[in-house]
């Protein structure tokens, strides 16, 4: 269990270091241009990676619903939307937004799903990061 901590833990620390490179890319350049260019290096290097440990395409992935594929399409819009954001209102603030934005969508996935167990402590963590965004933002425009 303390190996899937850490990984999580690492895997955001690397998302927030993601949104900063990809926020300096956008401000040099444009959040279209950084997310291009995220998206073709990540395509480079995960191919790469593919054809070093094999299973690149995996047997049944022609299989999967058409809608199973959208993650690329939600994944550039993700992107692109991050770096034009963290120029604006900052990495903490974006980094808050978009837990906030997770953490409501996975709530909103559950209750379709009619898995509503642990739907008040999501429901409470969404007001806690929410407040956290506020006063954030207070203790900055002081």
């Amino acid at each position: 269990m303390t190996v899937f901590i850490l990984s999580a833990c690492l895997a955001g620390i690397l998302v927030a270091l993601s949104r900063q490179l990809n926020g300096r890319l956008s401000f040099s350049t444009s959040p279209l241009i950084a997310s291009f260019w995220n998206h073709l290096v990540g395509f480079v290097v995960l191919t790469i990676i593919g054809l070093a440990i094999g299973g690149l395409i995996p047997a049944g992935a022609f299989d999967a619903p058409w809608y199973a594929y959208l993650g690329g399409p939600v994944g550039v819009i993700f992107v692109a939307s991050g770096s034009w954001v963290i120029t604006r209102i900052g990495a903490m603030n974006t980094a808050l937004m978009i837990i906030g934005g997770q953490m409501t969508g996975g709530v909103a996935i559950n209750l379709l799903k009619s898995t509503t167990s642990t739907f008040w402590l999501a429901s409470l963590g969404i007001v806690l990061i929410i407040g956290g965004m506020v006063i954030s933002q207070r203790r900055a425009t002081d």
